[in-house]
């Protein structure tokens, strides 16, 4: 049997590691990581990168506007929450399908059949997680107690946090829309005043505050 020089072996071991470490950094160049920040009330100059003579220190943001891609000429079809994060994670017209915010307990402004974004990064290997706020609805009748009374009037009629099963998964959030992962809240100013990690609420929330 021939045998092969131990420095020929080494240099074929480490030919090996290079080639997979190429081969593994081209894998990543396919496939770059994709970081959306998404902000109310954020105007088109607060920002440094976007407007040199900003008034606020932006550091972080700038590195990161400066190491990735900015978009110059977007636009949003809407000046509130709900439809404008619809309009981003589904690349539509709000109109199309409604107006308006998700009020408290508000349900789920998506469609079974709306094709959404992480639905599309994730046929194409990414996995996804959103976190903040989310503000497009949840199906909270699902955990909703059979015998639960409604508290106040007309638009002001809600439910106390003890209307619900907060033991019981919350379905029709973002993991139903494509996101691997989520924690954050609904919505800060509306009920329920806690946090959401996926599809549960880890601590029940105990306070209801008038909205």
């Amino acid at each position: 049997m021939k045998t092969l020089p131990l420095a020929l072996l080494l240099f074929f071991a480490i030919t090996l590691s290079v080639g997979n470490l190429q081969a593994a950094r081209k894998a990543e160049n396919r496939h770059p990581n994709i970081l959306i920040l998404y902000a109310d009330d954020l105007g088109f100059g607060d920002l440094r990168c976007y407007h040199a003579e900003s008034k606020i220190p932006t550091p972080n943001l700038d590195r990161l506007a400066a190491e990735g891609m900015r978009f110059t000429d977007g636009h949003s079809s809407s000046g509130i929450c709900t439809p404008s994060r619809y309009a981003l994670l589904t690349g539509r017209h709000h109109w199309r399908d409604f107006h308006g915010i998700v009020n408290a307990f508000g349900e789920s402004v998506f469609k079974p059949e709306r094709l959404t974004m992480p639905e599309m990064l994730r046929e194409k290997g990414y996995r996804t997680a959103a976190i903040g706020k989310w503000h497009l609805g949840w199906d909270w009748a699902a955990i909703r107690k059979a015998d639960a009374k409604p508290i106040g009037e007309g638009k002001r009629q809600s439910w106390g946090p003890e209307a619900f099963d907060w033991s019981k998964q919350i379905p029709d959030g973002p993991l139903a829309h494509g996101f691997d992962h989520y924690f954050g809240d609904t919505v800060i100013n509306f009920p329920p005043y806690c946090w959401i990690e996926d599809d549960r609420v880890p601590r029940a929330p105990d306070v209801l505050m008038d909205t």
